[in-house]
């Protein structure tokens, strides 16, 4: 059995070589470790699997899609090392692989799976995803609140069948009905510039969902993170109603108080703490609400937090729940809660649906048009072209750092999306109103 987790099980302050082969380090005559050698099997699997990434780099300093992919290549390796001698053939167990990967990561992972498959062997591939279990698999079981509730061949179902399965009822409408985005500025940016993008400039008006977009590594998923100071700025300005601010100056707690709300897409490390309570969690933004006299009134915080579970379709309902109990889905609509509590006029939003159900996904699509119908600019960077281009607005495409061109209307489209994304040149359309 071979692995690939849904939190990757990757140690961040050991190297790329220490995760990829503790366990089976080679020693010398003398006892000690042959780091040379093990340097070299390690950077010779990363360069045959397309990683990027050296042996000698620390994992906690990688992007996260580079995490995810020496993640996948440690599970291939160790399948490779695997007793050659055991006649049954092994099995290499997928946990939502694909959450943090690019397109072309997604197709070259499941090219080494269907190798994997094709010398004799098993794979099991647990996923939301539900086109790339179409695409990928044999044969599909669903589970639904921990029983098992269906098998079939994957040829003989489609899309929808496999909705239906996982809901245990017919889907209704996927993506909320879009209404017209009011014309007045929720945020204007300019110039902005970190260690990718560069020089970007845009509008973001109110009741308007604004989609970012691109390539792995293309620079859209570094600007909510700017915005909101997570991430120092190299320079830019930022306007929200009459007040500007520096880029390079802006903090989280001075983009709080500013209105601005970021929903990261890391919900292990950034977006909450797993190890505090549900309770805990939605209260951390608006603690100050429930304090007198330097102590927290637990009753009334106790009192909203369930409230919050309810609108936001928490399952289960119980505000003391460690947050590292719950589903990934019912993680980020909790998480989602918590910013959306404050009603903010700017939402940054960072793969929102990233590792969630079906089910969930559609709250979450619901919950972000009710946002933008109270009144806020919604900004989502992600690379689910689908879901943007159902979402969105307006869709801003970056390449190379840059905003290479905005679509709408008619040209708003998955297809379109994926076409600008992969395509080359250095043409920009900066200044995107």
């Amino acid at each position: 059995l071979s692995y690939v987790h849904q939190d990757l099980g990757l140690l961040p302050d050991f190297s790329v070589v220490e995760n990829l082969r503790i366990g089976r380090l080679h020693t010398r005559r003398s006892g000690l470790i042959d780091w040379g050698g093990e340097r070299r099997v390690v950077d010779d699997a990363l360069e045959r699997f397309g990683v990027r990434a050296r042996s000698t780099t620390m994992i906690g300093a990688l992007p996260v899609v580079d995490r995810a992919l020496v993640a996948i290549v440690r599970a291939l390796l160790d399948f490779e090392h695997a007793d050659s001698s055991e006649p049954q053939g092994g099995v290499l167990v997928l946990d939502e692989p694909t959450a943090y990967l690019p397109r072309d990561g997604v197709e070259r992972l499941f090219a080494a799976a269907r190798e994997v498959v094709a010398a004799g062997n098993g794979v099991v591939f647990v996923s939301h995803r539900l086109d790339e279990v179409m695409d990928l698999t044999d044969r599909v079981a669903v589970l639904r609140d921990g029983r098992l509730v269906g098998e079939a061949e994957t040829k003989s179902i489609d899309e929808n069948h496999l909705i239906e399965m996982l809901l245990g009822r017919a889907m209704e409408d996927f993506y909320p009905e879009q209404h017209a985005e009011k014309r007045e500025t929720a945020i204007e940016v300019e110039s902005l510039t970190g260690q990718v993008a560069t020089d970007i400039a845009f509008i973001a008006h109110r009741g308007e969902i604004l989609g970012l977009t691109g390539l792995a590594g293309a620079g859209h998923e570094e600007i909510p993170y700017l915005l909101f100071g997570a991430t120092s700025a190299v320079r830019g300005k930022l306007t929200l109603a009459t007040e500007s601010v520096q880029a390079s100056v802006m903090t989280p707690r001075a983009a709080m108080a500013a209105g601005i709300a970021l929903l990261p897409a890391d919900r292990q490390g950034s977006s909450g703490c797993q190890e505090a309570s549900v309770a805990e969690n939605l209260s951390l933004p608006v603690l100050d609400r429930f304090t007198v006299a330097g102590r927290v009134q637990r009753k009334p915080l106790l009192s909203r937090v369930t409230e919050l579970l309810e609108q936001f379709d928490v399952n289960p309902r119980d505000p003391f729940r460690r947050m590292n109990q719950l589903s990934g889905g019912n993680q980020q609509k909790a998480l989602l809660g918590k910013w959306m509590q404050r009603t903010p006029p700017v939402l940054l939003l960072h793969e929102p649906t990233q590792g969630v159900d079906v089910g969930a996904k559609k709250d979450i699509f619901a919950k972000v048009q009710a946002a933008a119908d109270a009144g806020a600019a919604v900004i989502i960077s992600s690379v689910e072209y689908e879901d943007l281009a159902n979402l969105c607005h307006r869709v801003l495409v970056l390449r190379d750092g840059r905003i290479a061109c905005e679509l709408r209307g008619d040209e708003l489209n998955e297809d379109r999306l994926i076409n600008e994304s992969f395509r080359t040149g250095r043409e920009t359309a900066v200044g995107a109103r």
